[in-house]
């Protein structure tokens, strides 16, 4: 009707922008009913460690529930807190941060201020944070980073929002504190309610907590960039309950190491458009609506990046060995064995090579394996040369 009327043809209707195709992408993904589940700094420092899995970022990025996936998969995952531990945790941080926070600001001058003494109650800004949705938390976030650094004085942000992209989608992040002191710079402090005995904390638990850490201070970043005067220090203050009370103390943890490597590791990650984009039509991980062959289907089709570490960091850890095995995958071995044995993928041809039925003598792995087959064939044998001799003497005496 529009052309005999002179107006030419109707227009098309514009096309939707790609993050919100993305979004309406993910969403199908992850179940059009189901709640995304955020992307907290922990399971971002796994992602972090683990780029080229594919299926973590995913899942992740869709804001898949992993835990209940894996329930649905038969592969239930034993991670979370106990609810005492929980309790406990809370607990422990409400006291850290009592009185406005006079008791963690005193071990922050103590452990990272130098000379100057710590700030009187009276002179430590908290400013309000909460917000409309994360997108209004994260910019409330901004501006009183913003106004503390121009202000020049000391402000505690309790539970302060942070936004970091990765691999396309964002992320919010929410730090324990963070605290601006009078020279402009930011420190992120983590609160953990494990011991720290004798000034030391358990090793692996401190690394835990420091790869989270330079998540943040990614995060931080991005903010300071925009901010005249700031600048994120490199260093956290981890405070912890101190030897067997309740008592906080402190600690001073340098992440640049782990600042390098999350850096670095994040940029790698595939984006999660391109992810989703090569996923056959109708694929989804709705655990409300599909059985447990289908999820297992939708996951398979998934390229995931399995080592024996990722047991203590996904809730789909225990699935994807499963898979790992049963495909003889040497990466069910551990990264450095995978590193080792360049382009032999499985068990099936590590033995064939080992036995040299299959193989490039000239490659290095296939020559090791071959060495190595030999002096174990070796060892046996004068193992068993040795049995032999030794039985006769036994019987005789």
């Amino acid at each position: 009707m529009s052309d005999s009327l002179g107006g030419g043809p109707a227009a098309a209707p514009p096309a939707p922008p790609p993050q919100t195709t993305l979004r309406r992408r993910l969403a199908e993904l992850r179940g059009p009913s189901v709640a995304p589940q955020p992307l907290d700094a922990r399971a971002l420092a796994a992602l972090a460690a683990n780029p080229g899995c594919k299926r973590r970022a995913l899942l992740d990025g869709a804001g898949v529930d992993k835990k209940a996936l894996a329930k649905a998969l038969g592969s239930p995952a034993p991670f979370g807190q106990s609810q005492f531990a929980f309790m406990r945790g809370n607990a422990f941080e409400a006291k850290v941060k009592a009185d406005g926070g006079t008791e963690l600001l005193r071990l922050l001058a103590e452990r990272l201020g130098g000379e100057a003494p710590p700030p009187a109650p009276g002179e430590v800004s908290v400013p309000d944070l909460s917000a409309a949705g994360p997108e209004g938390r994260t910019a409330r976030t901004a501006l009183a980073l913003r106004e503390a650094t121009e202000a020049g004085g000391w402000a505690l942000l309790d539970h302060p929002l942070l936004a970091l992209d990765v691999a396309g989608s964002p992320a919010y992040l929410e730090p324990d504190a963070v605290v601006v002191r009078p020279d402009g710079r930011w420190t992120v402090v983590e609160i953990k309610s494990f011991p720290m005995i004798d000034g030391s904390a358990d090793a692996a638990k401190v690394g835990a907590a420091a790869r989270q850490a330079a998540v943040y201070v990614l995060a931080l970043e991005r903010v300071a960039a925009r901010t005249a005067g700031a600048e994120v220090g490199d260093r956290v203050l981890l405070v912890c309950p101190k030897d067997f009370s309740n008592l906080p103390t402190a600690s001073v943890v340098d992440i640049r190491k782990q600042l390098s490597v999350t850096r670095r590791q994040l940029t790698r990650l595939t984006r999660i458009e391109d992810i989703a984009s090569a996923l056959p039509e109708g694929t989804t991980f709705d655990v409300t609506r599909c059985s447990g062959a289908e999820l297992t289907t939708a996951v398979g089709v998934v390229p995931a990046a399995y080592a024996p570490e990722c047991l203590s960091a996904c809730e789909l850890s225990f699935h994807c060995r499963a898979r790992a095995r049963e495909s003889g995958a040497v990466e069910a071995l551990g990264r450095s064995v995978r590193g080792e044995l360049g382009a032999l993928t499985t068990v099936t041809a590590v033995l064939s090579a080992a036995h040299g039925d299959t193989g490039d003598p000239a490659d290095p792995a296939v020559a090791a394996l071959r060495r190595a087959a030999a002096l174990r064939a070796e060892a046996l044998a004068g193992a068993g040369a040795l049995a032999g001799v030794e039985a006769p003497e036994r019987g005789v005496g």
